[in-house]
């Protein structure tokens, strides 16, 4: 499986295969992972153009707000089976409960090791970025995505309770 994961800038080359996986999220009534997922492909043009809108410090437009890209995990059979989005940099937001690196895969994808490999290829973007240490944080009670973590050397760090009262775990992965 792990020589045919790869990771794409998203494109409208994989346009079908984006609204599938979209559609299977949206249908599965589970909440959207990581946020730039939630975002409406209807207009796949406005979509894609909203995906790099802030991929660069000279592009944000709200001080609140750090440089991010998407990056679409493509599968063996040119599927999109999980979708990362990584910070470039950390807000206070970000460093107490977003992390560097948010992912999520497509439900039917599951249990077969993508997440892994997910965060393995989005963690070679982040140093790529010239990001040395990474933060990573999962839903308190997300055992799947603390399993994720720890197998790509998470290293835990502190649990963090949000506004909403919500505890995520923080996690720290080195070079």
């Amino acid at each position: 499986m792990g020589n045919e994961l790869r990771l794409v800038r998203p494109s409208a080359e994989y346009r079908d295969a984006y609204l599938s996986f979209y559609n299977e999220w949206l249908g599965s009534g589970e909440k959207m992972v990581p946020w730039v997922i939630a975002r409406d492909p209807s207009d796949f043009a406005a979509m894609l153009d909203y995906l790099f809108s802030q991929d660069s410090e000279e592009k944000l437009d709200d001080p609140n707000w750090v440089p991010h890209s998407t990056y679409w995990l493509i599968d063996g059979r040119n599927e999109v089976a999980g979708v990362t989005n990584i910070r470039h940099r950390l807000n206070r937001k970000l460093l107490n409960s977003g992390g560097h690196i948010g992912y999520g895969i497509r439900p039917s994808a599951r249990r077969k090791g993508y997440a892994t490999a997910l965060l393995a290829l989005a963690l070679q973007k982040a140093r790529e970025l010239g990001i040395s240490d990474v933060l990573v944080c999962c839903d308190r009670n997300n055992v799947g995505s603390e399993k994720t973590i720890l197998k790509n050397g998470g290293v835990f760090e502190s649990e963090y309770t949000e506004e909403d009262g919500g505890a995520v775990k923080r996690f720290w992965i080195g070079p």
